[in-house]
């Protein structure tokens, strides 16, 4: 989680059932100590198959996790924890068990572990990762200080996933909309084109009407004019018509 959490990041080194090797005596001794979890930082990032001191400038971890199980919990309380604040003098020390759930933190004030108290949800601030350690479905995990579950590489690609597809279905929703609404433009464009139709179709037949008043009314004067001619040819003929 951490290594994906700071996967930009290049001055950090975690360990993970490695052997930490701080003097020639303890190697002479065959004395073997191997974290369960360590963080080193600032150090170049890079594979190692152990964290010898001497070879890296003298620099211990700054933070250790032990996982407490019944054969190893006895030490990881009382022997390692002296040497972690004695010798490594490694700012922060914490211990969580898969099995009991027992979950406790300590941060070196001085030249003593202090316990680190947890907040309301029973997590512990790390200054050393910046982060909060706490309980999650059993396991102990990391939160960023405003409270959000730092994923597992797996989650973080499920998310992207679930993210991916929920952005589909909005694209896709989005297009069902505006293809909606291209329909409603459609229809009220037919029945614009519509009212046009009708609308010019009278106007024809407006026309039409005035075309044919028009004409009556032609005929209606050629029928005068020649009425007015049938007159003055009787009165030339000297016919007098009747008023």
């Amino acid at each position: 989680c951490l290594e994906w959490l700071w996967r930009d990041r290049e001055d950090f080194f975690i360990g993970a059932n490695l052997t930490i090797y701080f003097s020639r005596q303890q190697l002479r001794n065959r004395e073997f100590r191997g974290p369960d979890f360590f963080l080193v930082q600032p150090t170049e990032k890079r594979p190692r198959r152990s964290w010898v001191v001497w070879e890296e400038g003298g620099q211990y971890p700054n933070v250790i996790v032990e996982l407490l199980s019944p054969t190893t919990a006895t030490a990881d309380r009382a022997e390692k924890k002296r040497l972690y604040q004695n010798r490594f003098r490694t700012p922060e020390y914490f211990w969580f068990s898969p099995d009991t759930l027992e979950f406790e933190g300590f941060r070196l004030i001085g030249n003593q572990y202090q316990d680190i108290p947890p907040n309301d949800r029973g997590w512990r601030w790390s200054q050393e990762l910046g982060l909060y350690l706490g309980i999650e479905n059993e396991k102990l995990r990391y939160f960023t200080p405003d409270g959000t579950l730092v994923p597992t590489p797996e989650e973080a690609a499920l998310q992207e996933i679930q993210r991916a597809e929920a952005e589909q279905q909005r694209a896709e929703a989005e297009q069902q909309r505006a293809e909606a609404e291209q329909q409603r433009a459609d229809a009220e464009q037919q029945r614009a084109d519509a009212a046009n139709q009708e609308a010019e179709a009278e106007r024809q037949r407006a026309d039409a009407a005035n075309q044919e008043a028009e004409a009556e009314r032609q005929r209606a004067d050629e029928a005068e004019l020649k009425a007015q001619q049938l007159l003055e040819q009787l009165r030339s003929l000297g016919f007098e018509p009747d008023s």
